[in-house]
């Protein structure tokens, strides 16, 4: 799974990348919706920015985690440890 456009190509923006990301790891249909949110941060100790993903099915409890890090600075391992392991917030 690749998050990150080859260089010198225009390829899909990080959000695009991480909302099928996502998709792909949580196995998820077509009716769920995957939102991400790149938002400022101003908790002392934390990156400026953090990624915050949502899934929200149609049927069924809403979840959510927070990634402190950029969108474009996350990877797919950051996805399997923070989706995966740690579970919604």
């Amino acid at each position: 799974m690749r998050l990150e456009p080859r260089p010198g190509t225009a390829g899909p923006s990080p959000h695009r990348e991480l909302k099928d990301a996502v998709r792909a790891l949580l196995c998820l249909d077509n009716d769920t919706a995957v939102i991400i949110r790149q938002l400022t941060c101003s908790e002392p100790g934390y990156p400026p920015l953090e990624t915050v993903v949502a899934v929200l099915p149609m049927d069924g409890e809403a979840h959510r985690w927070t990634l402190h890090r950029p969108a474009d600075q996350i990877t797919e391992n950051d996805l399997r440890a923070t989706l995966l392991h740690r579970g919604p917030s």
